[in-house]
């Protein structure tokens, strides 16, 4: 699955790929995998305006010709709130998913750069049916690998680090739940989330191939912080 993972991307031309905010040229282009605008950036804005219900959306399948994925992605873009879970919920807007490579490019490729972002802004990219939230039962018993790096890494690190979810090159089934990035000040963060923070051989196997992937020296530290640990402090 990833050698063939690897092969289709590099064949789908990323080199024609422009880095932007959504337009409605951009919009009408790519409908067809339903990439929504990002919230506005600004730090005044509020997050009222309506979202989409992700649970009533049809299944998204691949399209004739193109090259499956294992498994459905969702896209959500947030900024820094509160840490209780119906407010922390209502800051999370829906992006965009993909089912194929395909799909997968046409919504990547319409994305602002991390570096361009905001501080404090994050960007998860999760299967379907996985909110990127501590409270999702997916992920309560789970935990992350935290990364910081430098902002001029952290584009293709994000780039590289969605790549290695989505062709599977992590090797641990069903574990992995997505992928987090929060643009901070001076440094960014990145994370992998899993399943079962107890299961030592799956998150050490995590800890490896992201070690790998990314080129970290044995001196860069990374940090796995269970979401237990989180909840304790979470406002009721």
């Amino acid at each position: 699955m990833q050698q063939t993972f690897c092969d289709n991307v590099n064949n789908y031309t990323k080199t024609s790929c422009t880095t932007l905010l959504h337009t409605p040229a951009s919009l009408n282009m790519s409908n067809k995998y339903e990439i929504k605008p990002y919230a506005s950036d600004s730090d005044d804005s509020g997050d009222e305006d309506a979202d989409i219900d992700v649970d009533k959306l049809e299944p998204l399948e691949a399209g004739p010709g193109e090259h499956k994925l294992q498994y459905t992605y969702c896209l959500w873009f947030g900024k820094k709130g509160s840490h209780r879970a119906a407010e922390y919920d209502k800051s999370l807007h829906f992006v965009g998913r993909c089912a194929s490579v395909e799909q997968w490019w046409s919504l990547y490729c319409h994305l602002i750069k991390p570096t361009s972002l905001k501080p404090y802004r994050r960007l998860h990219l999760f299967k379907s049916g996985i909110k990127p939230m501590w409270e999702d039962p997916s992920n309560s018993k789970g935990g992350k690998w935290v990364i910081r790096l430098k902002k001029s890494k952290i584009d293709r690190a994000w780039e590289n680090v969605c790549m290695a979810m989505l062709g599977e090159q992590f090797l641990v089934g069903s574990e992995i739940c997505g992928v987090v990035l929060c643009t901070q000040y001076p440094e960014d963060v990145l994370s992998v989330w899993n399943r079962t923070a107890t299961d030592t051989v799956s998150t050490n196997r995590i800890r490896d191939t992201l070690r790998r992937i990314l080129n970290l020296p044995q001196s860069q530290h990374i940090e796995y912080k269970p979401h237990g640990d989180s909840l304790k402090f979470v406002p009721a």
